[in-house]
């Protein structure tokens, strides 16, 4: 089977792509990646020469690149994306661009290709915030997008349902809790909070460190996604789930491991819009026979690990991280009083 993977180059992509090598020894997986600011070619490196896979550069929102990539494919695995909430505060236009004309320009192209799978690779922010009270999300949980980030998957999300609607075009979908592990961009919350303490730095924790996630590591969310290229219904969708960790939580195990003390957090102010709580009822995949390999804490001490071992992959990195943070709250600010 061949495979093309979009965004293979980011941080879920190219864990995908290094498990699925792994377990599919006899397959070919084709990785489209644009290389934008959470695309590194370093992330690939350790299977950049395994005779199985090709990388090509390229824009999703582009046809030539997109036919070029998705020749004599059967199956499209697409996780390319502009992921970031503040970035999305600061640059809304660019995410509808990517989450929505990019998935639109590729499920037109797989339609032409006569794709056998479609996998859309999902967020669980489509479906909002919850309370302490409320249910978790599950797969019939309705939309309520509440950043321009989380607004633009779910017109891709929909976009893909439509495909499969009005067009038979074999589809599946993922919405995922947050991951976590290896080629993890330093800007987000893990990765951030443990490249800052090696460093001897603070970490900056928004608010109180009260907001809930679920924690997925990637390697466990790839095997859920290769299960359910081989054992999902088409036209359904599956969320997977994993841990649910205050922020707070997480700082203070990241500290624990670390053998540093609670001087080191910072607390900042908190993002505009902040949600509370996410939570994901993922029984639908695990009655597949998807479980999570080990649990979080197992999982953040192996990713700490893997931090402290491949300093040459996120210094330079770390060098460029903007401090998105206060950059997005002072142009919510801005725009409220203009």
């Amino acid at each position: 089977m061949k495979l093309l993977v979009t965004g293979g180059a980011g941080f879920i992509g190219s864990n995908f792509i290094r498990y699925y090598l792994e377990t599919h020894s006899n397959d070919f997986i084709v990785n489209l990646d644009k290389l934008t600011y959470a695309g590194h070619v370093e992330s690939t490196k350790d299977f950049a020469d395994n005779p199985n896979y090709k990388f090509i550069k390229g824009d999703i929102t582009k046809e030539n690149d997109v036919e070029e990539a998705m020749n004599e494919v059967d199956v499209v695995v697409h996780f390319a994306a502009e992921s970031h909430v503040d970035r999305s505060v600061l640059d809304p236009l660019e995410f509808v661009k990517t989450n929505v004309l990019g998935t639109g320009q590729l499920l037109q192209t797989a339609l032409k290709k006569k794709i056998k799978r479609f996998h859309h690779v999902s967020t669980d922010e489509v479906f909002g915030s919850l309370s302490m009270e409320d249910d978790p999300f599950n797969e019939d949980t309705k939309y309520d997008p509440r950043t321009p980030y989380s607004a633009s998957k779910a017109g891709s999300d929909h976009l893909v349902r439509a495909y499969s609607e009005t067009y038979g075009l074999p589809i599946t979908i993922t919405n995922c809790a947050n991951n976590f592990g290896p080629f993890h961009e330093p800007e987000k919350l893990i990765p951030r909070f443990i490249t800052n303490l090696l460093e001897d730095k603070k970490v900056p924790l928004m608010g109180k460190g009260e907001n809930i996630r679920e924690w997925l590591y990637a390697r466990d969310h790839a095997a859920a996604i290769d299960l359910v290229l081989q054992k999902g219904i088409v036209g359904e969708t599956y969320c997977v789930g994993g841990e649910s960790k205050t922020n707070l939580e997480i700082t203070k195990l990241i500290l624990e491991i670390l053998g540093k003390d609670e001087s080191y957090i910072e607390y900042v102010e908190d993002r505009l819009g902040h949600d509370f709580r996410y939570a994901i009822n993922d029984s639908k995949i695990r009655a597949l026979g998807w479980k999570p390999e080990h649990t979080f804490e197992e999982w953040l001490e192996k990713t700490v690990e893997w931090f402290k071992d491949n300093q040459w992959w996120w210094k330079p990195l770390k060098q460029n991280v903007p401090n998105l943070d206060r950059t997005a709250q002072e142009k919510l600010r801005y725009d409220s009083k203009n």
